[in-house]
C-alpha cells in the first residue's frame, strides 16, 4: 500500500520532460521534430511553484486531501445523460510559418483519441497485460467536446514553457474562461525537446491554467511526428491536468507515490517501446512495471490504459465540488 505524503511527497507539476530520469543528466536542447524522447516539464514546473508560493502548496495539498476523501465515495454530477462529464476544450494555435498552423482536421483528431482513451474505446486498450487488467480503469466517464479554436500568427519560433508567453495577448492567445473551459494551446516548437506541459488544479492562476502542446505532436495524421504521432501527449498531460502525477511520483527521484494504489511503484520513467515483463526495484523489490500506462514516458504506440484509481482521481476532481467543477458548468 502507498503512502499518501501530503508535505513534500506531493510535489510534483505535470509534464513529459527528458530531464526526469534516474541518471540526473540534463537533455540537450532539440527542436520539435528531432525529439527522440517524450519531455514535458510540468513536474518540474510545480516543484518551482511549490518551494516558492506558500499559498499555491496549501491548495495543492486541500486538493490531495479532497481527492483522497472523494476515492471512497464518487458521486459524480450528471453532464449527460449516462452521468459523463463532458469537457468543452478550447484549441489556442499560435504558429509561426503556415505549415505549422494546425488543421482543423487534426484538431478534431485529437478530441476524438482523447475521448477513445478516456472512455477506453482505444483498439490497443487490449493490449494491456493480464497481470494489470485487474486493476484496468474502463470507462473514466470523462470526454471532450470542442467548443472553439482560436489561430494567431507570431513572429516567435523556440517558446520557453517557464515563461508561459503563448498565453499572453500581446504574444499569444489569452486564455478563454479558464474556469470553465479546458485551454489548449498549441505552439510550433519549445525549448529542450519539450513535448507538452500542463498544470495541477490549484498550482497557477486561472489565466495561464491548461496545457500546451507541441504542433507536431497533437493529434494524428499528416504533419505529426513519430514515435509521438497518436495524440497520446494530449492524453498524459490531460491526465496531469485532471490531477494526475507521474507513475514515479516525483520530478527529481521516483519510487515515491503517485497517489494511486494500483500502480507498482517506480524508480522513474521507461522510454521507447518496452515489452513485457519490464522488472525495475523500488526500495529493494522488484516487480514489472506498468509502463502501458498513459502516465509514463513511452511512445504512443506503447501507452494504452488508465488504473482504477487515476479515473477516481480524474472523477474527484470533476465532481460537483471538486477543484474543477467549473468544467460542468458551460
Amino acid at each position: 500500500m502507498k503512502k499518501f505524503l501530503l508535505g513534500a511527497g506531493i510535489i510534483f507539476l505535470a509534464s513529459c520532460n527528458n530531464d526526469v530520469n534516474t541518471s540526473a543528466e540534463q537533455p540537450e536542447a532539440q527542436s520539435q521534430q528531432s525529439a527522440s524522447k517524450r519531455v514535458c516539464p510540468s513536474d518540474f514546473m510545480r516543484d518551482q511553484i511549490l518551494n516558492s508560493d506558500p499559498a499555491a502548496r496549501a491548495r495543492v495539498e486541500s486538493i490531495e486531501k479532497f481527492t483522497q476523501q472523494r476515492l471512497n465515495d464518487i458521486k459524480v454530477g450528471k453532464v449527460l445523460a449516462d452521468g459523463t462529464v463532458e469537457i468543452p476544450v478550447v484549441f489556442n494555435v499560435v504558429y509561426n510559418t503556415s505549415g505549422e498552423n494546425v488543421s482543423d482536421a487534426r484538431l478534431q483528431s485529437q478530441i476524438d483519441v482523447l475521448n477513445r482513451d478516456y472512455g477506453a474505446t482505444n483498439a490497443d486498450n487490449s493490449n494491456t497485460p493480464s497481470e494489470f487488467v485487474p486493476v484496468k480503469a474502463g470507462d473514466t466517464k470523462i470526454r471532450f467536446k470542442l467548443a472553439k479554436t482560436v489561430r494567431k500568427q507570431s513572429s516567435v519560433t523556440l517558446w520557453n514553457p517557464d515563461e508561459n508567453k503563448m498565453k499572453s495577448a500581446t504574444t499569444g492567445i489569452a486564455a478563454t474562461s479558464p474556469d470553465n473551459y479546458l485551454n489548449i494551446w498549441i505552439v510550433n516548437k519549445m525549448t529542450n525537446g519539450t513535448l507538452g506541459y500542463a498544470y495541477y488544479p490549484g498550482t497557477i492562476s486561472a489565466s495561464l491554467d491548461g496545457v500546451v502542446i507541441g504542433a507536431p505532436y497533437i493529434g494524428t495524421g499528416s504533419g505529426t511526428s513519430a514515435p509521438f504521432n497518436l495524440g497520446r501527449t494530449a492524453t498524459h498531460e490531460v491526465g496531469h491536468y485532471l490531477n494526475l502525477p507521474h507513475l514515479w511520483g516525483s520530478s527529481n527521484t521516483g519510487c515515491q507515490t503517485d497517489y494511486s494504489d494500483d500502480t507498482p511503484l517506480s524508480p522513474g520513467p521507461n522510454y521507447g517501446t518496452p515489452t513485457y515483463p519490464l522488472s525495475r526495484a523500488c526500495g529493494g523489490v522488484s516487480r514489472s512495471q506498468i509502463f502501458m500506462n498513459y502516465m509514463d514516458y513511452v511512445d504512443d504506440k506503447i501507452m494504452v490504459m488508465f488504473t482504477t484509481n487515476q479515473r477516481q482521481r480524474m472523477q474527484a476532481v470533476v465532481s460537483a465540488s471538486g477543484p474543477r467543477s467549473g468544467l460542468r458548468l458551460y
